[in-house]
């Protein structure tokens, strides 16, 4: 496998990331990824990538703007639809490598992003297969089952709190993105475990990441709903994988929205044994999941009926 480092522009702002190629492949197709919340490409990506690369596909991992490597201002605020915007600008930066087929360009998206795998491959015709880990699917459910009842009024009256500050010319409050006290502290997503897992990975493999995001980008997520995108996925091939009983991303709104999915290639994976966190600390868990969708994706690309043989041509 070479790797090596490539910037593209977004929206005025340059995007940084990493071009996966394997060895001995001639234009392979091109898996474009990017992470979920206040993530940068270190975290959990590689592992995928590598997956994809032995079946002999290219992988173009990033950070969006604002975050981690690469430019952009307020740092830490997550707008989702600035992300999106960021996938399909690498998918216009993608088009112009000589080393990948740019005709079979596809994206895959882990937690929140693996929301916006859904959004880009509705939005963008040039997608032509999309790929989910866990993904959130509906914000405010989300975030009120996560918080309770009693937490999710407390972050509610921060959020109309600091919306009165913005209008007044004042940054965005920033709050944790976990914490481990979640009954003294507010943060975005108030999972003990959420904390000392992420602490973990900052201090393994991912220094970049920090660990806080602005109050308005929880605003943001409570808007954020993928199931009309989902409805539109008539001919890109998709694939889901979720892990069973989840409760962060709630497995049971991952489900409505596969089942929304209209293009009849595609495929639900939901793995036993694992939870949302768990496919960030146990890299077995994390194997279960990047194997299938490896193997999803080797059948799609690579198998004697693969329906994407036609986009190729």
């Amino acid at each position: 496998m070479q790797t090596r480092d490539i910037e593209f522009n977004s929206c005025g702002d340059t995007i940084r990331g990493t071009l996966y190629l394997p060895d001995g492949v001639k234009n392979p197709p091109l898996v474009v990824m990017a992470g979920g919340w206040c993530y940068v490409r270190e975290i959990v990506m590689p592992y995928y990538a590598d997956d994809f690369v032995e079946i002999g596909c290219a992988c173009l991992t990033f950070d969006y703007r604002r975050f981690g490597d690469s430019d952009g201002l307020p740092r830490q605020h997550i707008n989702p639809w600035d992300q999106i915007e960021d996938y399909r600008n690498a998918v216009s930066f993608a088009k112009t490598l000589d080393e990948v087929d740019t005709d079979l360009i596809g994206v895959w998206g882990i937690s929140y992003s693996g929301g916006h795998a859904i959004c880009v491959a509705a939005l963008d015709s040039r997608v032509k297969f999309a790929m989910s880990v866990v993904p959130v699917v509906d914000g405010f459910p989300t975030m009120r089952r996560c918080h309770g009842e009693r937490k999710f009024a407390a972050i509610q009256k921060l959020i109309l709190e600091d919306r009165e500050a913005r209008q007044r010319g004042e940054p965005s409050r920033m709050i944790p993105m976990a914490t481990t006290d979640p009954d003294n502290e507010i943060s975005s997503w108030p999972f003990p475990h959420v904390c000392t897992i992420f602490q973990d990975i900052k201090e393994r493999e991912a220094p970049n990441h920090i660990h806080e995001n602005t109050l308005e980008s929880v605003e943001l997520l409570m808007q954020y709903d993928v199931m009309p995108y989902a409805r539109r996925l008539y001919e890109t091939p998709y694939m889901m994988a979720i892990a069973k009983g989840d409760n962060i991303t709630s497995s049971d709104l991952e489900i409505d929205v596969f089942n929304a999915v209209p293009c009849p290639n595609k495929e639900l994976a939901i793995v036993e044994g694992v939870d949302h966190m768990s496919l960030y600390s146990n890299n077995e868990h994390l194997e279960k999941v990047s194997g299938a969708q490896a193997k999803w994706l080797q059948a799609l690309l690579f198998g004697q009926d693969a329906l994407l043989a036609q986009a190729a041509e």
